[in-house]
């Protein structure tokens, strides 16, 4: 079992099907239109950097758009018509999904997120859509309220004490979506792409928690420590 918990990198997991993959890099217009209209999802748009380098003003741990959430549009839902997404989409304006909607995402380090997405996946868990954030973060969407219940989750599943990395974003967050990039740090890319069913019912925390602890524990544990 520690195998299937060893080094992993982003360039050695499999990505999303080929068919399933854009050849070119989607326009804003086009993400925002496959968002509202084909998985049924809210968008909105962000504003300017307000850092670089990735960084952000807000008090979350880890967010999920940093610098860009600052001066956010009107949100546009499911089955917004197009001419509306152009104008939201105008002046290349940052494409940001507002969580708590349709979804809580789950955020941990790239490295214990790759060692636990490798564990469900060989266990047959059905992973709904992951996000890899250039900042070294994967997101996990999972079920609306996640945020809410997570310290409970947590403290039922025996992690409430543990020092963990892992955040989750909710109602009043936003999450970056591709084809947006982070100041100075790249594009966020889909490591595993929404499909019908995951973007319509994404999964239960409780399904993924208790493996993603796991392996942010471990990773944590085999962190060497410095003193100063």
């Amino acid at each position: 079992m520690d195998n299937l918990f060893g080094d992993l990198r982003l360039g050695t997991l499999r990505l999303a099907p080929l068919g399933a993959r854009r050849r070119t890099r989607p326009t804003a217009l086009q993400a925002a239109t496959e968002y509202t209209g084909r998985w049924g999802w809210s968008v909105t748009a962000g504003g300017p950097p307000t850092r670089t380098g990735g960084g952000c003003d807000c008090i979350a741990t880890h967010c999920a758009a940093p610098g860009l959430h600052g001066a956010v549009g009107p949100i546009a839902g499911p089955g917004t018509a197009v001419h509306e997404l152009r104008t939201l989409c105008a002046a290349d304006r940052p494409l940001l999904l507002p969580a708590g909607i349709h979804f809580d995402v789950l955020d941990v380090p790239s490295q214990p997120g790759l060692q636990a997405l490798v564990r469900l996946e060989r266990m047959g868990t059905q992973v709904g859509p992951v996000l890899a954030s250039p900042a070294g973060r994967l997101l996990f969407f999972v079920a609306p309220g996640t945020a809410q219940r997570l310290p409970d989750l947590l403290y039922r599943m025996g992690w409430d004490d543990a020092s963990l990395d892992l955040a989750c974003h909710g109602v009043g967050s936003y999450v970056a979506a591709p084809p947006v990039a982070l100041a100075g740090l790249g594009a966020m890319r889909w490591l595993r792409r929404p499909c019908r069913e995951s973007a319509a019912c994404p999964p239960e925390a409780r399904l993924l928690l208790g493996t993603l602890a796991y392996a942010c524990h471990r990773t944590r544990e085999r962190t060497p420590s410095f003193a100063g």
